[in-house]
């Protein structure tokens, strides 16, 4: 438990210095946030439309750094993260909740199910050193090496295209209103499918890696040699004992990986043209909406904390040591 509390202090601590410097990125920028939605309006606000502007971002040059500071900390717990200048005057929040899902569902399947892919193949390619599953490695390993986003335009130029059953861009077919109707679900998924294979030959090559190189490690510690001496089931002495132990790393990287969910496949959103919080940051940055920006990097960095938190409670719950030692 201590060792828990000790980690959550830390978490909390780095979500303050993360929220702060969020915080001041704006006010850092040349020129200020505000100027550009100034500039898009070619000089047709008025004076007083300008300082609303400034108020209403926080931005407002009659109040200290401090002032401003504690307001900014007022508004988040508020859950408000400002006004979309892309979106204007849509809320953040509200364009971030309509593009999380979008993001959630594909990398965070392809996540989950390239993980648990990934370290059963390299269980057996650790356990079995020269089996089929073992000479799949170079193989994994090269296409592991190549990004997504060359992968996705390797992809969306052999397989996308007219007549295709895949789709090139987009999250559903234009004409079609997101809901839970049958139409809609069946042209989501046909969207997502070329970009969820893409990220999973991409990703399954580290795990599969990974974990083979720890079984081969663990296999020959004094209690797996134990094991095989009391006439323990094979399958049980692989399992329970040698990739419990192996599964170790691959727990961290795991939840790192979740962590990076919500911005790990910008470039794979932007090839698609997928409606994912990675696409949404691209035109963020496009058209230089530092609210959204913010409303992104604040996301992104609590997503990495939280699943750093869970890693850290997964490893108490795996490895006895780490209890003791509270």
């Amino acid at each position: 438990m201590r060792y828990l509390l000790q980690r959550l202090a830390f978490y909390l601590f780095t979500a303050w210095a993360a929220v702060t410097i969020n915080f001041f990125i704006p006010r850092l920028i040349p020129g200020d946030p505000v100027q550009s939605l100034i500039t898009k309006n070619q000089g047709t606000l008025s004076a007083d439309a300008i300082q609303s502007l400034y108020v209403l971002f926080g931005l407002d040059k009659n109040e200290s750094m401090v002032t401003q500071y504690f307001h900014y900390w007022a508004q988040l717990f508020r859950g408000d993260l400002g006004l979309s200048f892309t979106f204007f005057p849509t809320p953040v929040t509200e364009v971030l909740g309509d593009s999380l899902p979008w993001t959630i569902i594909l990398v965070g399947i392809t996540t989950i199910i390239g993980f648990l892919i990934g370290t059963a193949l390299g269980v057996v390619a650790g356990w079995k050193r020269g089996s089929w599953v073992d000479g799949l490695l170079p193989v994994t390993t090269f296409l592991s090496s190549v990004p997504y986003f060359w992968l996705g335009l390797i992809a969306l130029t052999l397989l996308a295209g007219p007549g295709s059953f895949f789709p090139s861009s987009g999250g559903y077919d234009p004409g079609l209103i997101p809901g839970w109707d049958p139409d809609f679900i069946g042209s989501a998924i046909q969207h997502s499918l070329l970009p969820a294979i893409t990220i999973l030959i991409s990703s399954m090559g580290s795990w599969i890696l990974g974990m083979r190189n720890m079984m081969v490690t663990v296999a020959s510690e004094d209690y797996v040699t134990v094991a095989h001496a009391k006439g323990l089931p094979e399958r049980r002495v692989a399992v329970g004992y040698a990739a419990r132990n192996a599964l170790l790393p691959s727990v961290s990287g795991f939840a790192l990986a979740l962590g990076f969910i919500v911005g790990g496949t910008l470039l794979v959103e932007i090839v698609f043209s997928y409606p994912g919080v990675g696409f949404e940051l691209f035109q963020a940055v496009g058209s230089q909406d530092y609210p959204l920006m913010q409303g992104i990097f604040l996301i992104i960095t609590l997503s990495v904390l939280v699943a750093n938190l869970l890693a850290d409670v997964a490893y108490l719950a795996l490895d006895p040591r780490t209890r003791k030692a509270g």
